[in-house]
């Protein structure tokens, strides 16, 4: 299937690994000219690099997300070499895990705040006059399972992302007379360096070990197994693509049948 992305213009955020790294190469084989960003600019490099054997251009921008200077110097970076964009994908590596009684004052709280939320806010107000000026785009905001059942140790990230899932749902409506469609994707257990991480938190929790822990979740799994990161970029890169220019408002589960609940 030509999913018409060849020659456009896609931003990928925390783009040096996990998630983000799987769908910036997804979209590299489609044809798609890149702008990602990290703070570990030897990994993003090496991520631009492997994008760039499919024939895109790929530029590498070191950028922290929670830092609105930084996401505003990424965005004109990315304007300026490419001369606009036709898709974003917010990203952001996730909160620490813990309890509500873990985290006591406002720190945590604010930094999670910064990293979950107004990273997203502040991607997508930063591309939307390019959008406008070329007649539409799509924004794919990565998010998690937990806007629709929270996940146990996660009270930061739970909290934010569903926040977030708002935000996604309400610019469906706002910004749909501008062809720009905005729709959330929902990862659920991928195998990635931050689900290892959250794991491994989990079983010393538990006081078993990490394996006890994976397969106890791979067990509710109805597919069996945790997910490929290829995998789920597969799906942002659809909804991403013309061959879904009528989705937007949406939440795409990428789980394996993990989440239960009917709507």
């Amino acid at each position: 299937m030509d999913l018409g992305l060849r020659g456009k213009v896609a931003m990928v955020a925390a783009a040096s690994q996990g998630l983000g790294r799987a769908v910036a190469l997804g979209f590299a084989r489609e044809g798609t000219n890149l702008a990602i960003c990290s703070r570990n600019e030897t990994a993003l490099e090496a991520v631009a690099k492997a994008a760039r054997e499919y024939g895109v251009d790929a530029l590498a921008v070191p950028a922290d997300v929670t830092r609105a200077e930084d996401i505003a110097h990424f965005v004109e970076r990315t304007v300026s070499h490419f001369g606009g964009v036709d898709i974003l994908v917010t990203n952001a590596g996730g909160p620490p895990a813990g309890t509500f009684q873990d985290f006591p004052d406002d720190t945590p709280w604010q930094a999670a705040f910064e990293l979950t939320l107004m990273s997203v806010v502040r991607l997508i107000r930063g591309v939307l006059p390019s959008m406008r000026a070329r007649g539409g785009g799509a924004i794919i905001v990565m998010t998690s399972s937990s806007i629709k059942v929270p996940i146990p140790n996660l009270i930061l990230s739970n909290v934010f992302r569903a926040g977030v899932a708002a935000l996604a749902k309400t610019l469906a409506e706002e910004l749909a007379p501008y062809n720009i469609r905005v729709n959330n994707v929902l990862p659920g257990r991928i195998a990635t360096e931050r689900l290892l991480y959250l794991d491994q938190v989990n079983a010393e929790r538990a006081g078993v070990s990490v394996e006890e822990i994976r397969q106890r979740t791979i067990a509710q799994i109805p597919l069996g197994r945790y997910g490929d990161p290829e995998e789920f970029a597969n799906a942002v890169v659809f909804l991403a693509s013309e061959r879904a220019s009528y989705i937007t408002g949406a939440s795409l589960q990428v789980d394996g049948g993990y989440i239960k609940c009917i709507y």
